[in-house]
């Protein structure tokens, strides 16, 4: 038989110990995120149907998008032990200079449309967490906007050649001019890749207000609040345009873009040059050879060609044949600080991360960035403190292998 008592006072202070009060809510949703997956889940309820599906949705079936997360699911930690981890160092040597963590906020379009305070707040946090941040030609705020907005930080511009190659150099000269030292020319895009929840949403820029989006409105007014009361949703580096997205990549994408345009680029840019959108060996191999100095492994995180190759599983074959020639980046299903250790441990120079910090905006604005740099920071660092390393240069192919 159990022998009972009342319990002291003293015992149940112990126990009754309530969680403090946050009374501001963003800090109260964002305290309840605890990785990115949070994120996401706080980003759908708060955005409406047609601007989150443009974050989170690929081309096609998203095969594309689901074999880069299952490429990373697949990867198994090796660990050492009896290494002393105590002190970490998360720092990488980026084209030449030092980010406190081997990763970039990737360019993004539209970024205002996911959440107001927009490309500004994300280059304000990268600033502040000294990693380096893109702007996308597609950018809802504008290239001295944002210089403006974060000057300590270190910026990239991303481009697309038009065929009217003047407007693709007067940007490239804007962007030097505001201190931009890298430049990112995407060539994955000769047309729009076919992102069917986009189709199906009928997503124009602006929003349109039509009977759908209305009922999806009343369902997030702080969302339209904060669209209709902030400065117009416009793209920044291009001229006034009303249609569907899929009408304006259309008319924007060049499919005549081939290596003269690169030479072109090459050329005009005078900063660090980046190709992002490689997708075999032999691309790689051959953007090296007309200037590249990064060779991005990228299939526009599943967004163009669906099936198209996983940048993780090719970025081996490239490196043995790059051999140090350019630096090598990936992104693509990058969600969390586990995927990022298995990236560099697999010979990545450094990763992109796009819809991770996305989630965070739609989350909570500047503060929900700033939680997703938190929750990948804290992640790299225990994973590296489990797998016995103490810098990104001890990670090794044998940390991270795939089965």
């Amino acid at each position: 038989m159990t022998k009972r008592r009342l319990p002291r006072p003293s015992e149940l202070q112990q126990i009754l110990r309530p969680k403090p009060i946050v009374l501001n809510p963003t800090d109260r949703r964002l305290a309840n995120a605890h990785t990115v997956a949070d994120l996401r889940m706080i980003a759908r309820k708060r955005t409406p149907r047609a601007a989150f599906d443009y974050t989170d949705g690929a081309a096609e079936l998203e095969d594309s998008l689901r074999r880069a997360r299952q490429a990373y699911r697949r990867i198994e930690f090796h660990p050492n032990v009896l290494r002393g981890v105590s002190d970490v160092d998360t720092t990488r040597e980026i084209l030449g200079k030092t980010s406190a963590l081997p990763f970039a906020f990737a360019p993004t379009g539209f970024t205002r449309m996911m959440q107001h305070e927009g490309e500004r707040a994300v280059a304000r946090v990268a600033e502040r967490n000294g990693i380096p941040v893109g702007l996308s030609t597609m950018a809802t705020t504008s290239i001295e906007d944002l210089a403006e907005a974060a000057p300590g930080a270190r910026k990239w511009f991303q481009l697309y050649v038009w065929r009217d190659h003047g407007a693709g150099e007067d940007l490239m000269n804007r962007a030097w001019a505001a201190g931009y030292d890298t430049l990112m020319l995407t060539v994955d895009t000769p047309v729009g890749g076919s992102r069917l929840r986009d189709v199906r949403n009928g997503l124009t820029i602006p929003p349109a207000l039509t009977l759908k989006t209305f009922l999806d409105g009343a369902l997030h007014p702080a969302w339209w609040f904060n669209l209709l009361t902030t400065e117009p949703l416009t793209f920044a580096s291009l001229n006034h345009f009303d249609g569907t997205v899929a009408e304006l990549l259309n008319k924007l994408f060049d499919p005549t873009l081939n290596y003269d345009d690169l030479d072109w680029v090459r050329r005009t840019w005078p900063g660090k040059l980046v190709v992002k959108g490689v997708q075999n060996v032999d691309d790689a191999r051959d953007v090296v050879k007309h200037g590249a100095d990064a060779v991005l492994l990228s299939n526009h995180g599943g967004r163009q060609l669906d099936r198209a190759p996983t940048p993780l599983e090719l970025l081996p074959a490239v490196l043995d044949e790059i051999q140090g020639g350019a630096e090598v980046w990936i992104d693509t299903g990058i969600l969390s600080g586990g995927d990022i250790v298995a990236a560099i441990a697999r010979g990545a120079d450094a990763v992109l991360i796009g819809r991770a910090f996305l989630y965070g905006l739609m989350a909570g604005g500047e503060r929900g960035v700033q939680r997703c740099v938190d929750i990948l920071r804290t992640e790299m660092v225990r994973t590296m403190q489990l797998l016995g390393v103490r810098t990104l240069a001890d990670l090794k192919p044998s940390h991270a292998t795939s089965h």
